[in-house]
């Protein structure tokens, strides 16, 4: 069984060391207050308990999500480009250690994963992007803007496209994993 408890990542709504381990899945990059959110973390872990935390790589390391921002950014607008930028700002690897040492995380790790995305088209992941994302983030297309989009992104992400229509690009992302003393 589980217990959903409502909540924001900076104030936790549980006593300290209530867990042995705690996870976050892409997240951390949206919290208001990142530093706080990470002490919460660890104020709710039990003395030997494991953290892991994953963040996307950086943008430059996301060649195909790079071109979809520089599309975006031509044609949308700098509002739309910084929305899909936003799941990347923690890229940098060693400031995500510094995050969690500075939080007072112990024997900090931070290990880059590579992984290979892949959409059924071009069309499906720029639509998943631009109409799924973008107002997620509180950017909301006109139906002309998306579909100028969507014409230049079939010749933008021709590199990615497979034999078979599809789209394939490699992806990494960091994953952050602590034990509290």
């Amino acid at each position: 069984m589980i217990d959903w408890e409502r909540g924001t990542a900076e104030a936790l709504p549980f006593p300290d060391c209530s867990f042995d381990a705690v996870v976050c899945q892409f997240g951390l990059m949206f919290f208001a207050d990142r530093n706080k959110a990470v002490r919460e973390m660890l104020r709710v872990m039990a003395p030997g308990g494991c953290c892991a935390v994953a963040v996307w790589d950086t943008l430059e390391n996301a060649p195909a999500f790079a071109a979809l921002v520089a599309l975006l950014d031509r044609i949308a607008g700098n509002a739309a480009g910084d929305a899909l930028r936003a799941p990347f700002v923690l890229g940098d690897r060693q400031a995500l250690a510094t995050l969690f040492s500075d939080a007072g995380a112990g024997s900090v790790n931070v290990a880059t994963r590579q992984g290979t995305a892949r959409f059924p088209s071009t069309r499906e992941f720029v639509e998943a992007e631009i109409k799924g994302w973008l107002p997620v983030m509180g950017v909301t297309l006109p139906e002309p803007t998306i579909n100028r989009i969507l014409a230049k992104a079939e010749n933008n992400l021709a590199r990615y496209a497979t034999p078979a229509g599809g789209l394939a690009f490699d992806i990494s992302a960091h994953v952050v994993s602590s034990k509290k003393l």
